[in-house]
């Protein structure tokens, strides 16, 4: 799998607002992106960067914008299969 890498997160306040719906701060996205375990992509030529922030689990979906530049459609606690994929990763 190819390793993406994330310099920079566009925000805008639509997707400040969207996160929050999801009880996801900016800050916390942020961490999980900085904390990157693993990826995966999503639908629509976008990227699901799967990390931690704390001892939660955060899925923040991006889109590239340029190089090392992402811009957040949304970010929310990462499901079943994806917390999985990070236990696996942190076995290793």
């Amino acid at each position: 799998m190819t390793r993406i890498v994330i310099k920079k997160l566009i925000w805008d306040e639509w997707n400040r607002e969207h996160i929050k719906k999801h009880n996801v701060a900016v800050d916390e996205a942020e961490e999980a992106v900085a904390n990157l375990i693993t990826h995966k992509k999503g639908k629509k030529g976008r990227f699901i960067a799967i990390g931690r922030s704390g001892s939660r689990i955060i899925s923040v979906m991006v889109g590239r914008e340029g190089t090392g530049i992402y811009y957040v459609a949304t970010a929310r606690d990462s499901d079943k299969k994806e917390r999985r994929m990070v236990y696996e990763k942190e076995k290793k």
